[in-house]
């Protein structure tokens, strides 16, 4: 295994819209560098799918902190969490400013004290290096073409044998990206200081070993 050693604790956000693969991406560079991975996105997603199964108002922004601040973390292992209905319940809970509030702190404990000792921490979702760590040592924004995004979220349905509706895919994709993109409450953006990687042509790996790259170039750190 290979991880910097000269910083203390190092912090890398990735950034980027639904199946840019920001995901993937994260959990292989955490692996790689042994650093401790939190998928931000999967908090709002337990928040949304707990409230969706306790049959609450998604509108009702009361309801969505509340939820926010009892949040039962053992929901991030729910297989539901990765279902469309809860992601696009999430997008919208993610708009209200009582949701972030309350998850705030917890991304921000993460980033600066990883759990297991792990010398760094990586965070993707859609506001880490715009909002949660804007002093991260390392930002990424990743993306990638919409036709390309729905390709990979209907290869993901069909395997777990769910119907794969390209088409539908692709239109949720494009208009949970202008949701996101146009909420209030920190939309996505690409972080000041961020480097855009575009993944539409890249395999895992390739997206991997570019990340590395830059990853081994940040002030203070020596070569991987």
């Amino acid at each position: 295994m290979v991880r910097p050693v000269t910083l203390a604790v190092m912090i890398i956000t990735i950034d980027g819209p639904a199946a840019s693969g920001k995901g993937t991406l994260a959990r292989a560079l955490a692996q790689r560098l042994e650093f401790a991975h939190l998928d931000t996105g999967g908090l709002y997603r337990a928040v949304a799918l707990h409230m969706l199964r306790e049959d609450v108002d998604l509108s009702d922004e009361d309801a969505a902190a509340a939820a926010a601040e009892q949040l039962d973390l053992g929901l991030l292992t729910d297989r539901a969490l990765r279902d469309q209905a809860t992601g696009q319940a999430a997008s919208q809970i993610s708009r209200y400013k009582g949701v972030r509030s309350a998850l705030l702190d917890v991304q921000r404990r993460f980033a600066k004290a990883p759990p297991g000792g792990a010398k760094g921490a990586i965070l993707d979702g859609r506001d880490t290096g715009s909002v949660i760590c804007p002093d991260a040592d390392v930002k990424l924004y990743v993306e990638a073409s919409s036709a390309e995004r729905a390709r990979r979220r209907a290869a993901e349905l069909a395997a777990r044998g769910e119907t794969a509706d390209f088409a539908a895919i692709q239109s949720e994709i494009e208009a949970r990206d202008a949701q996101d993109k146009n909420r209030s409450q920190a939309p996505l953006i690409v972080p000041t200081g961020a480097t855009v990687l575009d993944t539409t042509e890249l395999s895992v790996e390739a997206a991997v070993s570019t990340a590395l790259a830059i990853v081994q170039t940040a002030p203070g750190n020596k070569p991987l």
